[in-house]
C-alpha cells in the first residue's frame, strides 16, 4: 500500500519492524494509525483500559522475546499507563508505545498535557515526533533503543501532523532488525575465572542460583552439571522459577517466596553462585537469606551493589552458559562431602517437606489456600502456561511444582497489583495453541475485571483462578500484626463467578476441591474462558508476611 498520509507512512514503518501484535485502546490521536496498521496485516487486541494494553504488551514481550507494541491516545490515555511504565522499566522489557499527542497547531485542546515529564518520571524514554521528514527514522530508532536498552519508548505524535500528506522526498529507513548486531556470547576473563575456581574449590556447601539470565543463555543444563560436579544444590529466583523443575536437588525459590526448607539451606551455604540474577533486595530478603560476602555473581553485567545494598563480593563477567561450562572443564571432581549436603536424605527432604508447615485452625466453609494450591497442582496439566499475579496470594501460587520455566510468568517489579488479567492476555496471544491459567487474588482481579469482556470478545482460552479472601490480604495481615483496625482493607467476598457470567464467561465457585476434575473437564471442552472462585480463609498468613 502507498502512504499518502503521515499516519500511513508510520504504519508502514512499524510493519517493517515486524511487530507481531499490537495491544490497543483507540482515541483521536492513534485510531487512524491503528487502522492503517491493521489494514497492513498487524493483528490487534483491543482492550478496555489503557493500562491493560501496556501490561499485556509486557507479558507478550516476555513470552516471545520480541519488543512489545501498544498504543493509547494522548492526554488521559497516556496518563493511564503511568503504573505500567515503571514496571516495564524495572523489569527490562522492551516496548514501543504509540501514544499520540494533542494537535500541534491548535491554540487550545481539552486533552493537551506536557506528556514527556510524565513518561520520563517513570524512567521510560519519550520521543516527540514533530518533524514529518524525520518521523519514520525516529520510529525505527525507537525500536533500536528499546531493544538495545531493554526499556519502553513512548512516541508522541500530534494527530494533526498525522493527517498531513507525505512529501515526495521522504526516505524510508532501514528496519532496526537489519541494523542490530547479532548477539555474541562473551567468554569469561581468565583472571576472574581463576579467582572463581579458587572460591568454589574452597567451599563446602554450594548453592547454584539461576535467574532469567540463565534461561536466556540456555545455561540450565550446564548449571545442573556443575551442581553435580561440585555437590551443590540448586535454587532459582522467582521469575526463573521452573528452570530446574524436575531436578531432585532444587530447593526452590530464593527470596521472599522461599520455603522453610529453602531458607534453611540458604542459611547453611558458604557459597551462592548467582547465575544470571539481578540480585535484587527481594532475592536475598534484604540480606537476611544470604550475605553478600557469600555471593559469586555470574552475569554479563555483574553487580557489586544492587538496589542500594552490597549484593556480591566477587563477580565473574560473561555469558552465563559459557562461564558455567568453563568452570566445569577446569574444576576437579569433588569427593562426596560428609556433611549430608547432597545426599539421599537431602533429596527426601526436598521431595517431602511442605512449603509451609505452620498449623492454622480450620474455618468452616473456607479453604486453606495451601490446600487449594496443592489440589490445583495435581489437577491442572503441567504443560499449560501459568501466570502468577501479585498480592498476598502470590506466595502460595508460587509453590506449584513440576512446571517448567517457559510455562511460568510473573512480573512483579514496582509492587503493583491489578495486572493479572492483562498479563494472562499477553501470554495467551503469544501462545494461542495452549490454555493459560491466571492465579490472582480478589483485590487484584477486581481492579481490572472489565478485561473479562476483552478475553471473551477475542476468544482467549484463559482459566482465571482467584483466591477470594474478601479484601486486600497483605494489608489485612499487616494491620492485624500492628494491632490496627482492619476495616479499610476488608470488603467481603464478592461472588466473582457471577461477575464472570455477566461478561459471558463461565464462572464457578469451588466449595469442594473434589469439584476440580469436573470443572477442568468443562473448561477443556468449552470453547471460551472460565473463572474459578475459591473462598479462602483470611486467617492464614503466607510465610513472606509471617516472618
Amino acid at each position: 500500500m502507498t502512504a499518502p498520509f503521515v499516519y500511513e507512512l508510520l504504519a508502514e514503518t512499524f510493519i517493517n519492524e515486524q511487530p507481531g501484535h499490537c495491544f490497543a485502546l483507540l482515541g483521536d490521536a492513534n485510531m487512524n494509525w491503528a487502522q492503517a496498521m491493521h489494514q497492513r496485516g498487524c493483528p490487534f487486541t483491543y482492550v478496555r483500559d489503557e493500562h491493560c494494553a501496556v501490561s499485556a504488551a509486557m507479558a507478550w514481550s516476555r513470552t516471545t522475546g520480541k519488543p512489545g507494541i501498544a498504543t493509547v491516545t494522548c492526554g488521559p490515555g497516556l496518563t493511564q499507563i503511568m503504573t505500567a511504565l515503571p514496571v516495564a522499566v524495572r523489569a527490562n522489557i522492551p516496548l514501543v508505545i504509540f501514544a499520540g499527542e494533542a494537535p500541534l497547531h491548535k491554540p487550545w485542546y481539552n486533552q493537551a498535557i506536557d506528556q514527556a515529564p510524565f513518561v520520563k518520571a517513570c524512567g521510560a524514554c519519550y520521543q516527540p515526533l514533530h518533524s514529518i521528514g524525520l518521523m519514520a527514522t525516529q520510529v525505527r530508532d525507537a525500536f533500536l533503543y528499546a531493544v538495545e536498552h531493554q526499556t519502553p519508548v513512548v512516541l508522541g505524535l500530534p494527530f494533526d501532523l498525522q493527517n498531513r500528506p507525505v512529501p515526495d522526498n521522504i526516505t524510508r529507513p532501514v528496519p532496526s532488525h537489519q541494523l542490530l548486531p547479532a548477539p555474541v556470547a562473551a567468554p569469561p576473563n581468565p583472571v576472574e575465572l581463576t579467582a572463581a575456581q579458587q572460591r568454589i574449590v574452597a567451599a563446602k556447601k554450594i548453592i547454584i542460583m539461576a535467574g532469567l539470565g540463565a534461561i536466556r543463555s540456555n545455561a540450565g543444563d550446564a548449571c545442573r552439571q556443575l551442581a553435580a560436579q561440585t555437590g551443590a544444590l540448586l535454587a532459582t529466583t522467582l521469575p526463573a522459577r521452573g528452570i530446574f523443575h524436575d531436578d531432585p536437588w532444587c530447593i526452590g525459590i530464593a527470596g521472599g517466596f522461599s520455603t522453610e526448607l529453602c531458607r534453611q539451606y540458604l542459611a547453611e551455604a558458604d557459597l551462592i553462585i548467582a547465575v544470571g540474577c539481578r540480585l535484587t533486595s527481594h532475592n536475598s530478603s534484604d540480606g537476611k537469606l544470604f550475605a553478600a560476602e557469600r555471593v559469586l555473581h555470574v552475569d554479563v553485567a555483574p553487580r557489586a551493589v544492587s538496589q542500594g545494598r552490597i549484593a556480591s563480593h566477587s563477580q565473574l563477567r560473561g555469558d552465563a552458559r559459557l562461564i558455567i561450562e568453563a568452570l566445569q572443564q577446569s574444576l576437579p571432581e569433588q569427593a562426596a562431602s560428609d556433611n549430608d549436603w547432597r545426599s539421599d536424605s537431602t533429596a527426601a527432604k526436598i521431595a517431602t517437606t511442605p512449603p509451609d508447615s505452620h498449623i492454622y485452625p480450620a474455618e468452616p466453609g473456607l479453604h486453606d489456600p495451601r490446600e487449594v494450591v496443592a489440589a490445583l497442582d495435581d489437577t491442572i496439566p503441567k504443560h499449560w502456561h501459568t501466570v502468577n499475579s501479585s498480592g498476598h496470594c502470590s506466595w502460595f501460587f508460587a509453590q506449584l511444582k513440576q512446571r517448567p520455566a517457559d510455562r511460568f510468568l510473573t512480573i512483579r517489579e514496582f509492587g503493583a497489583i491489578g495486572n493479572g488479567l492483562s498479563y494472562a492476555m499477553g501470554v495467551a496471544v503469544a501462545s494461542p495453541a495452549e490454555p493459560v491459567v491466571l492465579f490472582d487474588g480478589d483485590g487484584s482481579f477486581l481492579m481490572h475485571a472489565q478485561e473479562l469482556e476483552t478475553i471473551r470478545r477475542h476468544g482467549l482460552k484463559i482459566l482465571v483462578v482467584v483466591m477470594n479472601d474478601g479484601g486486600y490480604g497483605s494489608e489485612i495481615h499487616k494491620l492485624r500484626s500492628r494491632g490496627l483496625p482492619e476495616h479499610g482493607a476488608v470488603f467481603g467476598r464478592t461472588e466473582l463467578a457471577s461477575i464472570a457470567q455477566g461478561f459471558g464467561i463461565e464462572g464457578a465457585r469451588i466449595d469442594d476441591l473434589a469439584q476440580l476434575d469436573s470443572a477442568l473437564t468443562r473448561f477443556i471442552n468449552h470453547d471460551g474462558a472460565a473463572l474459578w472462585d475459591f473462598h479462602v480463609s483470611d486467617k492464614i498468613v503466607s510465610p513472606a508476611l509471617r516472618k
